[in-house]
């Protein structure tokens, strides 16, 4: 229901559909997109080259956006970047252990130096909202009802350390989708209300339909971990020795003193 409050297309617009939520929340998150946007840009300068096509489509759009249009961009309804927001297996580690795992096998996507600092404000403010605003926290973030309790359940040196400590964590969302971004800029760079808002509906019915994967994946992967409820356990058989005889004591008949 949060998320379908977010892009149900009402006569009022994209500001009335988000109206239940706090302005210093919304003010945060264009500043932290505006963030993550310049970190894109910097390590599209960087690598772009040789790193995929989102880089490539980020590098060629890039110089053509001037502040105004950079700010548009960022002001889209839910954040631009991701660090396992909906990866509960990432945050489930008891509290005191958080992030202290082995070092993960994927590869960092982003190498620039702003990386931890923005990592760093990505997973304050995705702990921030956990705590207090959870209908906030799945919108704009996608974090998903299991995780976001274990996110908050962290406190706020376990969430600075994290930072320090998994950089790869943090990447771009929809990064196998250059086309998304590729729209939200060019619609940023036009100016046009319309199609500015058409592509941050877009990005809203993406997490939207990633949310009810989530929710429909979550059930049957807790029914196929549960143990079975209502059958009987089977006692374990053990087969003696060829030639040995058995001294238990027989279930029809009393054991000899």
């Amino acid at each position: 229901m949060l998320l379908q409050c977010g892009i149900e297309d009402g006569a009022g617009g994209e500001s009335t559909r988000l109206a239940w939520l706090r302005p210093e929340t919304l003010e945060s998150l264009v500043e932290l997109n505006e963030l993550s946007l310049t970190l894109l840009a910097e390590q599209a300068a960087t690598h772009g080259g040789a790193s995929g096509p989102l880089l490539r489509e980020v590098r060629a759009l890039w110089p053509g956006l001037d502040g105004a249009a950079r700010r548009r961009a960022a002001g889209c309804p839910y954040l631009l970047l991701d660090a396992g927001f909906a990866d509960v297996e990432r945050w489930r580690t008891p509290a005191g252990q958080v992030g202290e795992s082995a070092r993960p096998s994927w590869p960092a996507f982003f190498t620039v130096p702003g990386t931890v600092e923005v990592l760093r404000l990505a997973l304050t403010y995705a702990w921030h909202l956990a705590r207090t605003q959870l209908g906030a926290a799945r919108l704009l973030l996608g974090t998903s009802a299991s995780c976001a309790p274990l996110i908050g359940g962290c406190t706020l040196r376990q969430i600075h350390a994290l930072a320090e400590r998994h950089a790869e964590w943090l990447r771009p969302r929809w990064a196998a989708r250059p086309q998304v971004w590729r729209g939200l800029l060019l619609a940023a760079g036009s100016g046009e209300p319309r199609q500015l808002e058409e592509a941050h509906l877009h990005g809203l019915t993406l997490l939207a339909a990633e949310t009810r994967a989530l929710a429909t994946r979550a059930p049957l992967v807790a029914a196929a971990a549960a143990p079975a409820v209502g059958r009987t356990a089977t006692a374990p058989r053990f087969t003696l020795p060829a030639g040995t005889a058995s001294t238990a004591p027989s279930p029809r008949s009393p054991a000899r003193p």
